[in-house]
């Protein structure tokens, strides 16, 4: 069996020429397995959790938000960024899922974890599975600039694998959340053979 392993190559020098508000750029001096030594820039990003919320009816719960950076309203699955150092992933999922789609669920599982652009930025996303979905009582979360102009939908899984096939859908957490799913459904054991939604994240490290 193939897996990732971890691995640090020795940094001579680095600094940071850019903090934004969320995240950085940092530039690092490597040192190549070849004695050289290679410049690198990437952003640093506290990491994100994304959840791929399927109704009883086997529809995904997405919402299509304006990104600026790309130029596109773009068809998306409920995510946030895990603003606190050490937050626990499920928790920031199911707040997320509350605040952008008002609803709840009761079963949850680690559907996938990734790297998004792992040779320009360092974020990492765990997509979780939420299952038993309902709606949520009281005032809906305050949402301003883009999510205000969200639009939301509930799409059947096989229409997001088809529209991700066919380059109409390029959100990333909703095409590898979409993809996944359904290899998930056609191995044996289906979605039950899935990690917990504990399950370890040596990427982001958390308390339980």
């Amino acid at each position: 069996m193939i897996h990732d392993i971890p691995e640090e190559w020795q940094v001579t020098a680095t600094a940071t020429p850019f903090v934004g508000n969320k995240t950085s750029v940092r530039t690092d001096d490597v040192a190549m397995p070849d004695g050289s030594v290679a410049r690198r820039d990437y952003q640093v990003h506290p990491g994100s959790v994304a959840v791929l919320a399927l109704d009883e009816d086997g529809r995904v719960l997405v919402l299509r938000q304006y990104r600026h950076p790309v130029r596109m309203k773009l068809w998306e699955i409920p995510a946030g960024l895990l603003d606190v150092p050490g937050e626990n992933p499920l928790s920031a999922a199911q707040r997320e899922l509350y605040e952008e789609a008002h609803v709840k669920a009761e079963d949850w599982r680690v559907l996938v974890d990734i790297y998004t652009t792992p040779g320009g930025c360092d974020e990492a996303v765990r997509i979780f599975l939420a299952q038993g979905v309902s709606d949520v009582e009281g005032e809906r979360f305050e949402v301003s600039e883009e999510e205000a102009d969200m639009e939301y939908a509930r799409v059947p899984l096989a229409e997001l694998v088809r529209g991700a096939l066919a380059g109409e859908l390029h959100n990333n957490c909703l095409v590898v959340g979409a993809l996944s799913l359904q290899a998930a459904l056609a191995v044996e054991g289906g979605v039950e053979a899935l990690r917990p939604a504990d399950a370890p994240w040596p990427a982001r490290p958390f308390r339980a």
